[in-house]
C-alpha cells in the first residue's frame, strides 16, 4: 500500500475515534480522498480509452484482476449507494442525474457480480466522460453529507427500514458474489462506513488501477 495513503488512513481512523480530534479526522479523510481522486484524474489524462478496458491480470487473485473503468465505476457506485441510500436516506446521484443513460451503463449495480471477460465487456460500454462526471459529483455530494455528520452520530447503525429500501432498489445484485454487501454495510455503524467505503475501499481499488496501468503496453 502507498505509504502516504496508508499513513493518512491510519491517522484519520485514530482521529475520528475521539471527539476532540473528530473534525481534524474529517479533514484528514478529505486530504486522502483528494490525493486518490487526483490519481484517478491523471489516469484520465494519461491513458487511451482502450486502456480503461484492459484486463491484464484476468486470472489473478486480488483487486487488480479487473479493469480501470470497472474499478472506478465500482468505487463510486458503492459510495453513492452507501452515502445516499444508507446514510442520508435520499436519492442516489446515479438516479437523480440520469447517469445510467449518460454513462450508457448496462446495469445499476456495484458490478460485484461480473467476472473476467464480463468485466472487460462492461467496461467497453461505458461512456468514460460521463463516468468521470459521475465520480466528481458523487465525491462532492458524499463530502457534503460527511461534513454534516456529528461525532455523536458515528455510532448510529443502519436501520432496518433503510436496509429494506436498499434491497428494493436492486442496486446490489442477488448473485452470491454481490449480495453479501448488503449485510456487510448494514452491520456497520457510521464510523465503520467512513473507514471502509469512503476511504480504505478507495485505496485498494486505486492501487489496483495503478498496478494495471504498469502492465499496459507502451
Amino acid at each position: 500500500m502507498n505509504k502516504e495513503w496508508a499513513e493518512l488512513n491510519r491517522t484519520m481512523q485514530a482521529q475520528i475515534k475521539r471527539k476532540e480530534t473528530y473534525e481534524d479526522g474529517i479533514e484528514t479523510l478529505f486530504c486522502l480522498r483528494n490525493q486518490l481522486m487526483k490519481t484517478l484524474l491523471l489516469l484520465h489524462e494519461e491513458l487511451k480509452r482502450d486502456d480503461f478496458n484492459a484486463i491484464p491480470f484476468i486470472n489473478a487473485d486480488g483487486y487488480h484482476n479487473k479493469t480501470i473503468a470497472y474499478s472506478i465505476w465500482h468505487i463510486f457506485r458503492i459510495e453513492d449507494i452507501v452515502a445516499h441510500t444508507l446514510i442520508n436516506n435520499d436519492e442516489q446521484i446515479f438516479f437523480s442525474k440520469n447517469y445510467k443513460e449518460r454513462m450508457n451503463a448496462p446495469v445499476i449495480t456495484t458490478g460485484n457480480e461480473f467476472v473476467k471477460q464480463e468485466i472487460a465487456g462492461f467496461s467497453k460500454q461505458l461512456n468514460l466522460e460521463a463516468l468521470y462526471s459521475y465520480i466528481s459529483e458523487v465525491k462532492e455530494s458524499t463530502e457534503h453529507i460527511i461534513r454534516r455528520i456529528s461525532y455523536g452520530e458515528l455510532k448510529q447503525k443502519i436501520s432496518q427500514e433503510r436496509k429494506t429500501n436498499l434491497q428494493n432498489l436492486h442496486v446490489v445484485s442477488t448473485e452470491e458474489n454481490a449480495v453479501w454487501l448488503i449485510d456487510y454495510w448494514c452491520n456497520k455503524d457510521i464510523r465503520g462506513l467512513i473507514q471502509m467505503p469512503f476511504s480504505r475501499h478507495w485505496i485498494m481499488h486505486v492501487e489496483a488501477c495503478l498496478r494495471i496501468k504498469k502492465r499496459l503496453p507502451l
